[in-house]
């Protein structure tokens, strides 16, 4: 790559630096682990065979090296002749029969831990993507749309591990070590002390390891987000990136970012396998030091062979749980980093929430007033400066301005998308914080731009606008919007399936697929926001005539940059920096010879 792609990519790197920097510095949350497992409550009943059967498994796992101390020391003596020969058959079926039971046990608890597991992550994943289609735009301003994406797969997926294994098998692990520490001391404290000495210089070291586990492991869930948020810029934008012939900086974008990731990676992982050599050394060390004791117990007639030999086993146990557990904390300083990102997303309260008192909005007539509406998407930027609006039920009200004038910002705040710093949106002299966003909404209908057509069939996209509509409702809505005659020239007709953004149709057609949606929903209030734009004239000409008839009795707001489709509005709103500098029909704009009139000069001029 080339310094000046390198130094490109740097600066493009940085765009996507935001929150997610933030809990780098964050201290690791035991109340957040507890609050991670509260997604198992629903699941004690399931939990509680799994956990009996992985406590008789660790029982007879304990069981096995006293049966073995009892044969070496009691039963194999050749004096004891045919005797010994039946206990020793006797004891060999117990042990038998106990690593049966552990086997099955085993087998049971595995099975239906990861059974359970997949329950929680499912869980998991269905409450975030339930809150984050609740969180209002401007959550939406500042994210790119693949960093949400990574927060619902990437990261719930990393959690599956400590789901459907980590929990019990921790359990499992504790009461084998507690056992094994209980069971140690009792044979031979002294002999147990001088073992277990290693166990503290263990975890002095492995402790330095954690901070930095944890941080690296953050770190690359970020950079895993960034390629998710720039990979899903690259697909949408494909067209413009080769229109452009951009395709060799977007690789070199892609490769420097794709690089970051697995540096990023490497160092995570080599931390995280820190923990098993640590382990083995002072596994190792324990080993000696119970054979160097052990030997000179003997040698004094302080223990007996058997005991070495059970204190051997036990050892050889106790190093084994500790393992996992340094496994297990680098899978939960994994998940760790997973779930705070996924808690950012869950703990982000909506700026549109509803109030607690929220009534549903009765049915409406359509009269909508902004009372001295202040509004900025920037703190101290105003998008709208002490705007006032007073549309009688019926009324078509155009919005005329420059870019960036508060056309947009209207709409918006009609529909609750945001709420204003100051004044108040009245829907038939009702304030619209007032009530549900849900009743809201599904009395105002909009048809925007940028048309976004889901995967499904023609009908289905249509029908989205009311998901219980007949098929001859759909297809009025269709024929009133002129798209009927489109749709039965496809292969399937209504049936013909459309992949994402209905890339098969034309922009004309998608519009036109928007309209029928819109007018299927019957809304009260309908807002047109450029929505003949990418319509050619002949079409647009039939749209007008059918909304002669579709937009009556209703309350419409209409945002259009081509001026002549918006001269028979009943009232016309010139917008210029946040502020109505004009308003009237269009007769009487054009008489006064002000900014509309130099607006549909200009737009005339350039003809």
């Amino acid at each position: 790559m080339s310094a000046k792609a390198s130094a490109k990519g740097r600066s493009r790197n940085e765009r996507f630096v935001y929150q997610d920097d933030e809990a780098i510095e964050k201290p690791f949350n035991w109340a957040q682990l507890r609050r991670l497992y509260t997604y198992m409550k629903p699941y004690k009943r399931e939990l509680m065979p799994v956990i009996v059967m992985m406590i008789i498994g660790t029982l007879t796992r304990l069981a096995i090296p006293f049966l073995m101390l009892y044969v070496i020391d009691h039963i194999l003596d050749p004096a004891k002749g045919s005797q010994s020969t039946g206990m020793l058959a006797a004891i060999g079926g117990i042990m038998l029969a106990l690593y049966i039971v552990q086997w099955a046990s085993n087998s049971y608890r595995i099975k239906y831990t990861s059974i359970i597991g997949q329950k929680v992550i499912f869980d998991l994943r269905q409450h975030l993507f339930q809150h984050i289609q609740k969180l209002s735009f401007r959550f939406y301003d500042k994210r790119p749309a693949g960093s949400v994406l990574v927060r619902v797969t990437n990261d719930v997926n990393a959690l599956q591990d400590l789901f459907t294994n980590g929990v019990v098998n921790l359990l499992m692990d504790c009461i084998q070590l507690i056992g094994i520490v209980i069971i140690l001391l009792a044979l031979n404290w002294k002999l147990g002390l001088a073992v277990m000495i290693t166990v503290p210089i263990m975890f002095v070291v492995s402790t330095s390891l954690r901070k930095r586990i944890r941080f690296a492991w953050q770190d690359v869930r970020m950079k895993q987000s960034r390629i998710n948020a720039h990979l899903n810029e690259s697909i949408q934008g494909m067209k413009v990136t080769q229109a452009y012939v951009q395709e060799k900086d977007n690789m070199a974008f892609f490769n420097h970012m794709n690089t970051d990731n697995i540096k990023s990676w490497n160092k995570a992982s080599a931390l995280n396998q820190g923990f098993g050599p640590v382990i083995e050394v002072t596994a190792a060390i324990g080993t000696c030091i119970l054979f160097w004791y052990g030997t000179h117990l003997i040698q004094t007639q302080a223990i007996t062979i058997g005991l070495l030999f059970a204190f051997a086993n036990y050892i050889g146990n106790f190093w084994e749980p500790i393992n996992r557990l340094g496994q297990m904390y680098s899978q939960l300083l994994i998940a760790m980093a997973s779930s705070e990102r996924i808690f950012e997303f869950i703990d982000e309260e909506t700026t549109v929430a509803e109030r607690k008192d929220a009534k549903p909005l009765p049915a409406i007539k359509g009269d909508v007033k902004f009372d001295e509406i202040i509004f900025e998407y920037e703190k101290d930027r105003p998008a709208l400066k002490g705007v006032s609006i007073d549309v009688k039920a019926g009324q078509s009200i155009a919005l005329v301005g420059h870019t960036g004038s508060g056309k947009s910002t209207i709409i918006n705040l009609l529909c609750r998308f945001y709420d204003p710093v100051q004044g108040r949106v009245l829907i038939d002299g009702i304030d619209i914080r007032d009530v549900t966003i849900e009743s809201l909404r599904s009395q105002v209908g909009i048809v925007l731009q940028d048309t976004f057509i889901f995967a499904g069939t023609i009908r289905d996209n249509i029908r989205y606008g009311r998901l219980n509509a007949t098929d001859a409702e759909t297809e009025e809505a269709a024929k009133a919007v002129h798209a009927h005659d489109f749709i039965m020239s496809l292969p399937d007709g209504y049936e013909t399936e459309v992949e994402e953004r209905g890339n098969v149709l034309s922009m004309g057609q998608r519009q036109l697929l928007s309209f029928a949606r819109a007018l299927l929903a019957d809304p009260q209030i309908l807002i047109l926001d450029e929505a003949t734009a990418s319509i050619d004239t002949e079409t647009e000409l039939k749209i007008q005539e059918a909304l002669k008839t579709l937009l009556a009795g209703r309350t419409s707001f209409m945002i259009a940059h081509r001026l002549s489709t918006i001269r028979h509005a009943d009232d016309i709103i010139v917008l210029d920096h946040g502020k109505i500098v004009e308003q009237g029909n269009h007769e009487a704009l054009m008489t006064k010879k002000g900014v509309y009139h130099g607006l549909i000069e200009a737009q005339y001029r350039y003809l």
